[in-house]
């Protein structure tokens, strides 16, 4: 979008947040192709008007040149006149007519009220350069009627109600944290055992066919610094992205997904405030498409001794003398997230469509780190990734995964219980080699 209309959707956001009806510019916006239907279904999720008036507006301006006039021009087809006033007063009237001579031909946008879905398919693909499909920094992936945004090379499993599409390649974007060695003045002890844990999920990955970018011991500040640099990435050409995070952790209060983890500075990051910097607001190229969040970290300082069951329920467990934890004390409620990190989580968290987080420990316990052979839930994942993801969708080796960590014991007394947070819309199957 050119700077001036940005300006002009920025400076009249609140009278557009207050007045628009969103709902009536849904299908005009589909059919002019300014979002998908991914999108809209993003947008539609915001649990009031004014959320998703809010959230269509910023998401407007990540969608080209046309998106502007032809946003100005739906307004009118729903007779939210005002608006389009307001609106057309800040810019030059010229931007309301076509950009070049090509798309003068415009007898597509006036049948709407009367054109049916299986017309307006046929239409959009006569008419290509009407729209503004040229733009792959902004292309999320395809919905099942937009076959024109199929990439050729190789790529024949299209996105569908069941699946997610997983069949770019490469897959998209991994991002590995290690927190090994803390600063002294931390008060946390060193991580041993954490790189084994980093160069099997490395491995592992690269073999899932995704671009890994491995850093290690980073303060608080570094680790927003990497997350903010893989939300300005273009995930346009991808499929999904990951982001694993090991290190120490605590926990803290939380709106939605629970738990913090530790800079090598001893200064923690919510992991809502993680998974916020990949949600469809602040990474529009990733928007319909799965996020995921794995945490090697502990959610509290509770241990866990488990419970009696039969003895025909309980499997060989593991662990030993040199089991160690990944927790620091519970922090209280009143230190437990700076006032800007909370509000601005709580101001700009939409609802988390598309993203699951792993946590390798039940939220307020410990996670187990054998110091020779890595973490419990680390070293599970692994084996379970390698042996059943050409079978297993991702949620189904994540329950397998909670069963077989769950019959360890630490210590042959202290157990420990993986779970997830699942936002995600459909079933996920990774890429594999043949």
């Amino acid at each position: 979008m050119e700077e001036r209309h940005r300006k002009i959707l920025q400076r009249n956001r609140s009278s557009l947040v207050k007045d628009l009806d969103p709902s009536a510019l849904y299908d005009g916006l589909i059919e002019k192709g300014v979002f998908t239907q991914d999108m809209v279904d993003e947008i539609k999720s915001c649990a009031t008007r004014r959320e998703q008036a809010r959230k269509l507006v910023v998401d407007l301006e990540t969608r080209g040149s046309r998106a502007f006039p032809l946003f100005l021009q739906c307004l009118q087809e729903t007779e939210q006149h005002s608006l389009a006033e307001l609106l057309r007063n800040g810019a030059p009237t010229v931007q309301l007519q076509p950009a070049t001579p090509t798309q003068v031909v415009r007898p597509v946008l006036q049948p709407l009220p009367v054109s049916s879905p299986m017309d307006v398919d046929k239409q959009r693909k006569d008419h290509v350069p009407v729209y503004p499909m040229p733009r792959p920094s902004t292309t999320p992936t395809p919905s099942p009627e937009g076959e024109y945004r199929l990439r050729p090379q190789g790529r024949t499993r299209r996105d569908s109600i069941q699946s997610y599409k997983m069949d770019a390649s490469p897959c998209g974007h991994c991002l590995i944290i290690n927190n090994v060695e803390f600063d002294p003045q931390s008060e946390l002890s060193n991580r041993r055992g954490s790189n084994i844990d980093c160069d099997k999920l490395e491995s592992r990955f690269k073999a899932l066919n995704f671009i890994v970018d491995v850093k290690t011991n980073l303060k608080q500040r570094q680790i927003k610094h990497e997350l903010s640099a893989l939300s300005k990435k273009d995930h346009s050409q991808y499929d999904c992205c990951v982001v694993i995070m090991l290190s120490h952790g605590t926990e803290v209060s939380h709106n939605r997904f629970p738990g913090a983890v530790y800079g090598v500075d001893g200064q923690h990051v919510p992991v809502q405030y993680i998974t916020n910097y990949l949600n469809g607001q602040h990474c529009p190229s990733l928007q319909g498409k799965p996020k995921l969040f794995f945490i090697q970290a502990c959610g509290g300082g509770e241990r866990d001794t488990g419970f009696e069951v039969s003895p025909d329920e309980v499997e060989p467990s593991v662990g030993g003398a040199d089991d160690q934890t990944d927790a620091i004390p519970t922090s209280s409620s009143s230190d437990s997230l700076s006032t800007s990190d909370e509000l601005d989580a709580r101001a700009t968290l939409p609802t988390p469509s598309d993203i699951l987080v792993s946590y390798s420990t039940f939220p307020g316990y410990v996670s187990w780190r054998d110091t020779q052979s890595g973490s419990w839930y680390v070293e599970t994942l692994d084996r379970i990734l390698d042996e059943n993801a050409a079978t297993d969708d991702l949620v189904t080796m994540l329950m397998m995964v909670n069963h077989e960590v769950s019959q360890n014991s630490a210590k042959g007394l202290y157990k420990q219980m993986p779970g997830s947070f699942n936002f995600l819309r459909k079933l996920l199957y990774f890429q594999t080699q043949a």
